[in-house]
């Protein structure tokens, strides 16, 4: 039973992941607009997500209790510039992928240097989605946002939740999952809700 859930939970979290921001990415193209979508949010996020899949690859967790972060990172990297291209300054983007460069080989320096990085993350991923709230509030208009997207992430961290109970029972992991939990589903609504505005507004 457990080892059939944790299958599950595993590839269908690859699988969501594989395909998590294409909507979003989709919906960019297709306004030709990035509105809606808080860049420090977004930069926030990638830091998230590279911090994390260091901390696992240092501790050699399970492969498939991360194998996502890869490609979650890359489809980030790929609607970062989406973003920095549609408001015009795309040459802006490269100090921060060299800054994300960089700490890729800083975190694992020392040992306390990627264990603060791991404490920090959750912090900076409730930020991260903070301050896409807060964009959403200030705007009061979904605009680019795929709701989609953000629904996916949801599942995912339930997932996550899940295998990590099973797996590694790591606190820190797990405190991060919940609390994004928390969030993505908090993002979703607050998008549903606008969309529905914006709608009766038409």
């Amino acid at each position: 039973m457990e080892t059939g859930l944790l299958w599950f939970c595993n590839w269908s979290t690859l699988g969501v992941c594989a395909a998590l921001k294409l909507p979003q990415i989709s919906a960019v193209l297709a306004a030709r607009s990035a509105r809606g979508i808080s860049l420090p949010s977004l930069l926030l996020e990638l830091a998230g997500f590279l911090v994390f899949l260091r901390y696992q690859q240092y501790y050699g967790y399970p492969l498939l209790t991360y194998v996502e972060f890869p490609i979650l990172i890359a489809q980030d990297i790929i609607l970062l510039l989406c973003v920095f291209h549609f408001s015009g300054n795309v040459k802006q983007a490269a100090p921060y992928m060299a800054v994300f460069l960089s700490s890729w080989f800083i975190l694992t320096l020392q040992k306390w240097i990627i264990d603060l990085a791991m404490n920090l993350c959750t912090f900076t991923s409730v930020a991260s989605k903070f301050a896409q709230l807060q964009y959403l509030w200030k705007t009061r208009d979904s605009g680019a946002v795929s709701a989609l997207t953000w629904g996916l992430s949801s599942y995912t961290c339930a997932t996550r939740v899940v295998t990590t109970l099973i797996t590694t029972g790591d606190a820190t992991i797990l405190t991060r999952f919940v609390t994004m939990l928390a969030f993505n589903i908090w993002i979703t609504a607050t998008i549903r809700k606008y969309q529905k505005t914006a709608v009766k507004a038409e």
